[in-house]
């Protein structure tokens, strides 16, 4: 069980490995508790590769949280325009404002008074005090709770918060024994775990044991039993929802519209669309009823995007109509150029199989 692993034998050859395999990361470079902040936030269900331009672009625009928080909605999302999970930034937004009106716009070196700030968990919290302030608390994230259960061949369910919460008290515990442990490598003895769940002790039953600094203490290869760990409730599944996507066309301009600000996606633009898979005649009805003539209209390839609970399985059409009226009408359409959109509006990730279409790239897509 979690309770028996010895960290006291495990965390020495984990720094000793660490020091020799970090990797370079731009984060990781004049270290600041903001700068720690920004990737941990970007880092949460986004692969680090994915993150790396995203951080240095939002970092050089927004360098600190004072300009967080002053930021124009409209340009903060095009800033995490792919990343996904927009929550996330809007959260970081509401925060920066606290940091400045209440910490006089530098993050509080508080464990307790980071989990007080909008978006930020336990996890976080721990990251960025440990890091930026070196204070003995933990970061436990799933790679983190991988790495304990395979070490200590632990069955429990790790998506359970008891079972996060008991891994991080025994974490807490070790971090704050003075006779076990050097409370100023708190944020090196995180990272490693970091790094460890990241490059070596995988998911999905591939990890790399023959390089992992633990190969002589975890349990799970002791028992050959690699494979059955970490153990996790099955995932809700998915809800499907078919929906048909229009390219529309007016001469160089294409029509987008803003979404609701509540609910999916909130305050982000989109290709027009809706719910069903329409066929070719009931698209042009649809564009009909949106006070637009067609011209012209063909098929476009299939596609999906997947979110946390929901799956889009898309069909799409580009269509050419006559002259339309310029700006916003009650349909909520906006006839943009292709280049301003690319250039000013957020359009999300779940758009990027028809943003071709328009010549233009969003999401991953303008960074490769």
């Amino acid at each position: 069980m979690i309770q028996d692993f010895d960290l006291s034998a495990a965390a020495p050859p984990l720094l000793d490995w660490y020091k020799e395999h970090a990797r370079a990361l731009p984060w990781r470079k004049d270290v600041s508790s903001y700068r720690v902040w920004v990737s941990e936030i970007m880092l949460q269900q986004t692969r680090v590769e994915a993150v790396k331009p995203y951080f240095e672009r939002f970092i050089k625009r927004l360098p600190d949280a004072a300009s967080l928080a002053q930021c124009p909605d409209d340009t903060l999302l095009k800033l995490w325009e792919g990343l996904g999970y927009y929550n996330r930034v809007r959260n970081m937004k509401e925060a920066a404002a606290q940091i400045v009106k209440e910490y006089g716009g530098e993050m509080p070196p508080d464990y307790q008074k980071l989990l007080g700030l909008k978006g930020i968990g336990s996890y976080t919290a721990g990251a960025i005090a440990s890091i930026a302030y070196g204070i003995p608390v933990p970061a436990v994230d799933g790679n983190v709770l991988r790495i304990l259960t395979r070490a200590a061949a632990d069955d429990s369910d790790i998506g359970k918060p008891s079972f996060r919460k008991e891994a991080e008290r025994k974490l807490l515990m070790f971090m704050q024994n003075k006779e076990a442990f050097d409370a100023a490598r708190s944020g090196e003895f995180n990272q490693a775990l970091m790094e460890l769940g990241a490059t070596v002790c995988l998911p999905n039953g591939a990890p790399k044991c023959s390089d992992c600094p633990w190969k002589e203490l975890c349990l799970a290869r002791k028992e050959d039993r690699i494979s059955e760990f970490p153990v996790k409730s099955r995932a809700k599944e998915r809800r499907i929802e078919k929906r048909t996507v229009f390219v529309i066309r007016d001469g160089d301009k294409v029509a987008i519209r803003k979404r609701p600000n509540k609910g999916l996606l909130a305050g982000m633009y989109e290709l027009p669309n809706t719910e069903g898979s329409l066929s070719m005649e009931e698209a042009l009805s649809a564009i009909k009823d949106m006070h637009l003539t067609p011209i012209r209209i063909r098929e476009l390839t299939k596609a999906k995007h997947i979110f946390s609970h929901i799956e889009w399985q898309m069909e799409g059409y580009a269509i050419l109509v006559e002259e339309a009226e310029r700006g916003c009408d009650e349909t909520g359409l906006i006839f943009v150029e292709a280049e301003t959109s690319e250039q000013k509006f957020a359009l999300p990730a779940a758009f990027a199989a028809y943003a071709r279409y328009m010549n233009i790239r969003i999401g991953n897509g303008k960074f490769s």
